[in-house]
Order: C-alpha cells, then structure tokens, then sequence
C-alpha cells in the first residue's frame, strides 16, 4: 500500500494532480481543498495517499493532510459514499463545518456537496454521530488538541486500529507530552497504544 508520496507537482485538474516520484507520473485524485493547499506547479509537494482497489481499477487519492485523508476513510465507509462522493464533500465543507453538522444531524449542510441528495446526507449524519469527535484538521477535541504531523499519524494509526476518534487523539496528547518534540512515529505509537490501553 502507497502510505504518501513526495515529488514534484507536475500538473492538476479539477479533481487530480500529478505528482513525479524519480521520473514516473502518479494521477492522484484529490478534493478541491488539497488541491488549493498542494502550492504551484514545479515545486516539491507530499501527499498522504489511499489507494483504492476495485476488481477493474487502481487507484490513488491525495490528501493535504492526515486528517484529511482520515475523513476520507470515515465518510467512504458510510454505504453509498464512494470516493468521488467523498471527495466532493471534502471539497465543500470545511472539517469543522463536518464536525458542526454531524454533531447538530444537519444533514442540510452536507447535502451543500455535489452529489449529496437529502437521504444521503441523513445517512451520513446518521451514522458518522458516533465516530466522529477526533478527525479534523486543526482545533481541539473534548479539550485535546489535534496533533499535526507525526502525531496526526499516529492518531491515525490508533483509528485503524479501532480506537475511538477521543481516546486516539488524547492517548497521542499524552504520549507526545511525555516523549518531547523528538520523538518517531514508531515510538509515538507504542506509547499511546500503552496510554490507551489503560
């Protein structure tokens, strides 16, 4: 599995972008959000990545960010969201808009996104109440902060593991306030799976 790629951005369109890893051309689809935050053609971009497999296709879809990228995993696992209804709705709302209108069950809100008809939307608020708390991008849940980088790698790291989005985001606070600024992803994550097995 492709975990992120790092290269030149050779082009876009309205939904991808190519990225050249030492020569080879990666089509990367992407949500208007990345490709606004990914900067100019030429210069050096990484992206987080999904690779997606279907019985006739790969595919890869990019993301600015971790918590972009676990959003994109909450939301295509609600039945009727694929990847480019995912998408749409990532190009359209804010991650805090998402966390407000999931919490509130405004399924008005996510059905602003291409795609999302009414009874879409209310499946979507439906289901995503329960899990959702701890993916965004930036802001604070249930008071901890959301960690940015290597430990928003690590928080998603515990979410596939099957943490809660608040325990994997408090256990990944603690860790990293006992590890210091040093610290790997690899003992990140070992401590916070300590930290939130207790």
């Amino acid at each position: 599995m492709i975990a992120h790629l790092k290269g030149r951005l050779d082009s876009t369109g309205i939904d991808h972008a190519v990225i050249d890893v030492g020569g080879v051309g990666y089509l990367v689809g992407a949500s208007a959000r990345t490709l606004a935050a990914i900067g100019p053609l030429g210069e050096a971009v990484m992206l987080h990545t999904e690779m997606l497999v279907g019985e006739d296709f790969l595919r890869l879809v990019g993301f600015a960010s971790a918590g972009e990228r676990d959003w994109f995993r909450l939301l295509t696992g609600v039945q009727g969201v694929g990847a480019r209804v995912a998408l749409a709705i990532l190009s359209a709302l804010e991650p805090e808009d998402l966390v407000r209108a999931i919490a509130a069950q405004d399924k008005a809100m996510v059905a602003r996104a291409n795609g999302v008809g009414p009874k879409l939307a209310e499946r979507i608020v439906r289901e995503l109440k329960d899990k959702v708390g701890g993916i965004a991008l930036g802001g604070a849940v249930h008071g901890v902060p959301i960690a940015e980088g290597i430990g928003a790698d690590a928080v998603s790291a515990l979410l596939n593991l099957g943490f809660r989005p608040a325990e994997a985001a408090g256990a990944v606070k603690a860790a990293e306030d006992e590890l210091g600024a040093g610290a790997t992803l690899d003992t990140l994550v070992r401590l916070a799976l300590r930290k939130a097995a207790k």
